[in-house]
């Protein structure tokens, strides 16, 4: 018996379609996929004397090439939407994560949006990349070497119990790896005052010492 997508709701779609098309593409399902992923706790309300939260910021699902690394968000739709209805969504999304890749589905295939070039284009259910493919394209977009890849992949550190940096942490992390990977020496890291910039600077010149085994001199925080 034929499926009626249009019968099917969101989850349904995500259950049936989308999910078995990232793990048929080679995403690991415990480590690489991330579903229903909130990354803000709401904006606070304030009405009087009490508060309260709005709307949490959710991506329905973000592809770690490795923790800490994500390629990319997709953002999900029943399918009487169209295949591209969740793009914009993803696009603002991907904006606030410094995620490179966007898709968006109705179960039907996908439409890929490039963040770095903003070329889009409509692949099939089966057609999805692998975490290499797209890991390859994400290199050669930022012109990243196989040196430079020894540190930019380099994991973060993390003891039992430890807090994991929150995503505008994350995308500090990532964005000073990088550069410093391509050998610029001299960076400013601006940050709003509460967003723990001791963490982060600390996070950046372990991950530098463990792949070069040399210290960030200089390295000051002003918070």
């Amino acid at each position: 018996m034929e499926l009626n997508k249009k019968a099917m709701t969101e989850e349904d779609i995500k259950m049936k379609y989308i999910t078995p098309a990232i793990i048929g593409a080679g995403w690991d399902l415990e480590t690489q996929i991330s579903a229903e992923y909130a990354f803000t706790a709401g904006r606070v309300i304030v009405r009087g004397n009490t508060t309260a939260r709005g709307k949490q910021k959710r991506a329905d699902y973000i592809l770690l090439y490795k923790p800490n690394i994500p390629l990319a968000i997709i953002e999900a739709k029943d399918n009487n939407h169209s295949l591209g209805a969740g793009m914009q969504q993803g696009i603002n999304y991907a904006d606030i994560l410094d995620i490179p890749f966007v898709y968006s589905s109705n179960g039907d295939g996908f439409l890929e949006h490039d963040m770095k070039n903003g070329i889009e284009r409509e692949i099939t259910l089966d057609k999805f990349p692998s975490p290499a493919e797209l890991w390859k394209r994400f290199k050669n977009e930022a012109d990243i070497d196989e040196q430079q890849e020894k540190l930019i992949t380099e994991p973060y550190y993390f003891q039992y119990q430890d807090k994991k940096p929150r995503y505008y942490q994350r995308v500090a992390i990532n964005r000073t790896v990088e550069v410093v990977a391509k050998g610029q020496d001299r960076i400013l890291l601006v940050m709003a005052t509460g967003a723990r910039v001791i963490i982060v600077t600390g996070c950046i010149n372990a991950l530098a010492v463990r792949v070069s085994e040399t210290f960030i001199k200089n390295n000051s925080c002003i918070a």
